[in-house]
């Protein structure tokens, strides 16, 4: 095993941002081979490669299966770079490990199922090996720190949580909706999980890689998992999500790593005194929305007086044009607006709610 991969997975990273990267798919002896070989001569810490593919549909292409495990193993082991793959099953672990396979993945489509993650931790016990785990397919949260658990309490030491990003029913600019406040609360309740960001999963596209790797490392991610092949229009799987070795380099090249702090003491200054007003906006706003729900309150008397229902769809529709129309106007996102606008909202019924129905409310009645 490599040592670099203990002190990756048991600490925050010294060197930012630690970069995986491999074809989505293992398709031949000879792409992964080549492949790893110009992925050597990079910044690359670790090679990922898909050996058994969970497709959507049936009939696609689903892997090469356990043939493939010996092609990835083979060519870290010319070029010194340690491997990694995604198991899914038990059977996948017992053949990943005899092929001394260096690191292991569970995908979003198996984080979604504890049954599934369970069995895969208990065939892990007594194992010391890196395991990173996706976010599951759906947007939460518990479900991804439950896995993460899951696998901790097998006795796995090196633990590592990644974000690709989740499905949507929702038009998007992406593949997998990044949804990024989800890892940012996995951050704040599991700081010791380093957090690692897959943005070609979430792009879809090669064209929006760059711009969700930058965020991600703006966010402090600790690393980057990058789908590269050799020639990605002839990738039998995710092609338009792939990029050459060479556009890697790129990409890589053109990243920043910024500080957390700025270095200049009189900046450091301006900086604070900017989050003291942020903090004084907060605190006006927090008085607002008060006031507001107070007033929602009168509003849930009147109609309870009057025998009119909470819900005024004519209504809720003109706040929702209104509103964002005149937050588009102030350079707001109107997703943004939109999210905001449906919290208030719920917040509005449910204070009328209580007003109207005090003394049927359960949570009233404690």
């Amino acid at each position: 095993m490599n040592t670099e991969l203990g002190d990756f997975f048991s600490n925050t990273f010294t060197n930012k941002p630690f970069v995986i990267a491999g074809p989505c798919s293992a398709e031949s002896a000879e792409q992964v081979h080549d492949t790893v070989e110009l992925l050597s001569q990079q910044n690359v810490k670790l090679v990922r490669a898909g050996i058994w593919k969970p497709r959507t549909r049936p009939n696609s292409f689903e892997g090469r299966g356990t043939v493939a495990l010996q092609w990835l193993k083979d060519a870290g082991t010319k070029f010194n770079l340690p491997v990694a793959v995604e198991v899914a099953t038990v059977e996948h672990v017992e053949q990943a490990l005899r092929a001394g396979i260096d690191v292991l993945w569970i995908g979003a489509r198996t984080t979604v199922n504890p049954f599934m993650v369970q069995e895969i931790a208990d065939a892990l016990r007594g194992v010391n090996i890196p395991v990173m785990v996706k976010n599951p397919i759906n947007p939460d949260l518990e479900l991804w720190l439950g896995s993460v658990e899951r696998i901790c309490k097998a006795g796995i030491t090196q633990v590592s949580a990644i974000h690709r990003g989740f499905s949507s029913y929702e038009n998007s600019l992406y593949r997998y909706k990044p949804n990024w406040e989800i890892p940012i609360e996995f951050k704040r309740q599991r700081p010791e999980v380093p957090m690692i960001c897959d943005p070609s999963h979430i792009a879809g596209n090669t064209e929006n890689i760059f711009f969700i790797a930058q965020t991600a490392l703006d966010l402090q991610y600790d690393g980057l998992m990058i789908e590269t092949h050799i020639n990605p229009k002839a990738a039998l799987s995710d092609a338009k999500q792939q990029i050459t070795p060479h556009e890697l380099e790129l990409l890589l090249s053109k990243l920043m790593q910024r500080k957390s702090t700025p270095d200049d003491v009189f900046e450091l200054t301006k900086l604070l005194q900017l989050r003291e007003k942020i903090d004084a906006l907060d605190k006006e706003m927090i008085d607002v929305l008060a006031r507001r729900m107070e007033i929602s309150r009168i509003i849930g008397s009147f109609k309870k007086e009057n025998n009119v229902t909470i819900l005024q769809p004519e209504r809720w529709d003109e706040i929702i044009k209104s509103r964002t129309a005149y937050g588009t106007a102030h350079e707001l996102h109107r997703e943004f607006l939109l999210k905001l606008c449906n919290i208030l909202h719920e917040e509005s019924i449910m204070q009328q709610a209580n007003m109207m129905n005090a003394a049927e409310n359960p949570e009233l009645k404690k």
